[in-house]
């Protein structure tokens, strides 16, 4: 991350917040990011969807950062989004943080990562899961899932919309999950993102990695849209992990 923000630098590059030119996230768009993770339900809810938890509004300098990082590459905004979406992943844990934890990224579309040349999500929860464990926690980050072909983007589409075009779209990755039950027999999966829209996305992670005999805490992303209702209650399931 030094090696970056000093590129940044020396290449004349600017905060992603403000334009300001200097680092990739100047001090004081810094002091604007969220600090109280909180859930996030989408309105209307799919159903069956596992507490979804986020650090915060997709708006302001939150979506500037994440834009940034995914289209534009500016790899020194890894860390801030990482620790944002540690905190969301803190938030919707709480005390079973405590036990073995797997954050699953929710994967990309099947050459967009390549097109992008690199993939943020994944690299994003990797980070957030080494951030968790500097602080004690029992986290691992494992690349569970895999989408097949033929998914169209999901800009411009509604919650019904989305949920069609996802439906049955993801998998698990038989060698990982083999892998996975080696070293972790018993562990709470979490899905992760870097937006929470209507949450069609999260719930096919969710019904992926449920078919498989994982059990499913919950979501966390970086962000949330302001299209989603904070009535129903986020609590952790009854069932112990898987």
């Amino acid at each position: 991350m030094l090696l970056d923000g000093a590129a940044d630098l020396l290449l004349g590059g600017s905060c992603a917040g403000c334009a300001r030119p200097g680092r990739s996230l100047c001090r004081a768009c810094a002091a604007l990011l969220p600090a109280e993770p909180r859930p996030a339900w989408p309105d209307p809810v799919p159903p069956g969807l596992a507490p979804p938890w986020t650090a915060g509004e997709y708006d302001g300098v939150v979506r500037a950062l994440l834009l940034a990082h995914k289209e534009h590459r500016v790899l020194a905004l890894r860390r801030p989004l990482a620790g944002l979406l540690a905190d969301a992943v803190a938030g919707l844990l709480g005390d079973t943080g405590r036990g073995p934890v797997v954050l699953v990224p929710v994967p990309s579309r099947p050459g967009v990562a390549r097109a992008r040349g690199h993939d943020p999500t994944t690299a994003v929860t990797t980070l957030a899961a080494r951030l968790l464990r500097s602080g004690g926690a029992d986290v691992v980050p494992r690349s569970l899932l895999r989408s097949r072909r033929g998914v169209a983007d999901q800009a411009g589409l509604g919650a019904a919309d989305r949920a069609a075009n996802l439906a049955g779209s993801m998998r698990c990755r038989p060698g990982a999950l083999r892998r996975l039950a080696a070293t972790r027999p018993r562990a709470w999966f979490v899905v992760c993102d870097d937006v929470l829209t209507t949450g069609a996305t999260a719930r096919e992670a969710q019904r992926a990695l449920e078919s498989a005999g994982l059990a499913v805490a919950g979501v966390a992303t970086v962000a949330a849209t302001r299209r989603r209702s904070t009535g129903v209650s986020a609590r952790s399931p009854e069932t112990g992990p898987a």
